[in-house]
């Protein structure tokens, strides 16, 4: 009951461009990108999912970002989430873009192109905040479309989830 009162007290302040750069830095964009097994290693490869965050379930139209502004990335990671025990260490580079649904708008928000052979189940990508990514994320999803060059053959299917953190402010006509 008490969740549900700090929910209530967030979306009546929501309104606030402050209260909004604070809830939309505190919940990363997360995407799930699945490698399948029929890809072919040395080339270049593509996998698409949308991205959603978690603080989107709490408006009505998917958005509450009106009242933020220099929004960018300040962390990505990469985890493998099926099977858990995937090697990452099986991609040589991956490029992570972030685009609204439709595909327009597309930019570079993270990348790694040294992605050692044995790297486990997570890495940490290299951030590109040149972008403001403010038009993005006032869509209620995005796309996310994660470049890839396999190393490895890979036996079976492998999903992968991307969490990108980002950082606002309040935007300054509010």
């Amino acid at each position: 009951m008490r969740k549900l009162f700090y929910v209530f007290i967030i979306l009546i302040f929501s309104a606030c461009g402050t209260v909004q750069s604070i809830i939309k830095s505190s919940f990363p964009y997360t995407a799930t990108l699945t490698i399948p097994a029929s890809a072919e290693p040395g080339k270049m490869l593509t996998a698409i999912s949308t991205g959603n965050s978690f603080d989107q379930n709490f408006t009505k139209d998917g958005n509450n970002s009106s009242r933020i502004s220099e929004v960018h990335i300040v962390s990505a990671k990469m985890q493998s989430t099926l099977p858990a025990d995937f090697n990452i260490g099986n991609l040589s580079s991956a490029k992570i873009y972030m685009a609204k649904e439709n595909g327009e708008g597309e930019v570079l928000v993270a990348s790694r192109t040294d992605i050692g052979p044995n790297s486990g189940n997570s890495i940490v990508l290299d951030i590109d905040n040149t972008h403001f990514l403010d038009e993005l994320v006032r869509e209620p999803s995005v796309r996310i479309r994660m470049v890839y060059q396999l190393r490895n053959k890979i036996n079976a299917d492998a999903s992968l989830r991307v969490a990108l953190s980002i950082t606002a402010n309040p935007s300054p006509r509010n």
